[in-house]
């Protein structure tokens, strides 16, 4: 279930952007005030589709697998914690639309991030619940505060300042293991970029304009710090997996672009820059790793 997870975030995610789409000439113009009706969309469009979703899992997925009574599971120790990077991520872009959505209705920042910013982890927590009931897994409290982790990112940015200056981005890149496991890490590149761990990478991408407004910096220049694991092919470290592989950390330093604060005046590119904006752009990279090696990558993706 860990690694089907994300695989139902962009159903949710490009959802709600479509079906906010219905006036396509005022789709992009946020209300100065509430309003009622839109509200009222949002909020529809919302549980219509975290309800969707959610049947859908249970008919597609936990339907093939046992129950049993409600209980919780220790995986924190599973793929090297890069699955809770994802569940982190995951809660913070939907949580992120969600904001958006109330914005563009017009709701008051206090709705906005008391209803908006904890749509993730609700939505996420709640697939956890059913974990919770399957005999196959159970609920993961590592999981849960990690989507409370993704929530808390976008809630606190908001607070101090008012913007997202920290974003959170995934990049990746395909790898040998998937050859060797490929049922559980994927066997194309679709299913590599949702399952393989070991090609994945995840960031935290500071704005440097944002920190220093009156700066002559790039507005679309960002440092980014990042974080991967390879030589996985089971979730634990046991014997299994130490058999074909040494499991290991690695640790990434380098630049970045916000998508978001690149100029242009036509709203379709701002459109695709918003949409593509959780994704990290190639750019000169360092590398450090748990077993002591440093790489310099030209462009690291």
């Amino acid at each position: 279930m860990k690694l089907k997870l994300i695989s139902f975030i962009p159903l949710f995610f490009f959802a709600i952007l479509f079906s906010n789409a219905q006036d396509k000439s005022l789709f992009f113009q946020k209300s100065d005030s509430l309003h009622t009706k839109r509200l009222k969309q949002v909020y529809f469009t919302e549980a219509a589709i975290a309800s969707t979703s959610l049947l859908a899992l249970n008919q597609l997925w936990y339907a093939d697998y046992p129950r049993s009574k409600f209980h919780f599971i220790n995986d924190n120790n599973e793929w090297l914690q890069m699955d809770k990077f994802g569940h982190f991520m995951s809660a913070y872009y939907i949580g992120k639309l969600g904001i958006s959505a109330l914005s563009w209705a017009g709701a008051s920042q206090k709705k906005q991030l008391l209803l908006g910013a904890t749509t993730g982890f609700a939505f996420l927590t709640a697939v956890e619940i059913f974990d919770g009931y399957s005999a196959e897994w159970g609920a993961s409290p590592g999981d849960i505060l990690a989507n409370a982790g993704g929530a808390i990112a976008l809630i606190g940015q908001e607070l101090l300042w008012k913007e997202q200056r920290i974003t959170f981005k995934y990049s990746f890149h395909q790898t040998s293991y998937a050859k060797v496991r490929p049922g559980t890490l994927g066997e194309n590149f679709l299913q590599q970029t949702l399952k393989d761990y070991n090609g994945q990478t995840y960031w935290a991408s500071a704005n440097i304009w944002s920190f220093a407004k009156d700066s002559n910096f790039p507005k679309w220049l960002n440092v980014a710090v990042g974080y991967g694991a390879e030589g996985m092919l089971y979730g634990e470290q046991n014997s299994q997996n130490l058999t074909h592989t040494s499991p290991y950390r690695q640790f990434y330093a380098g630049l970045d672009i916000d998508l978001t604060k690149i100029k242009t005046k036509s709203k379709l590119l701002k459109t695709i820059f918003n949409t593509l904006n959780f994704i990290k752009i190639p750019a000169p990279t360092l590398e450090f790793t748990s077993k002591g090696a440093v790489k310099f990558h030209f462009l690291y993706f």
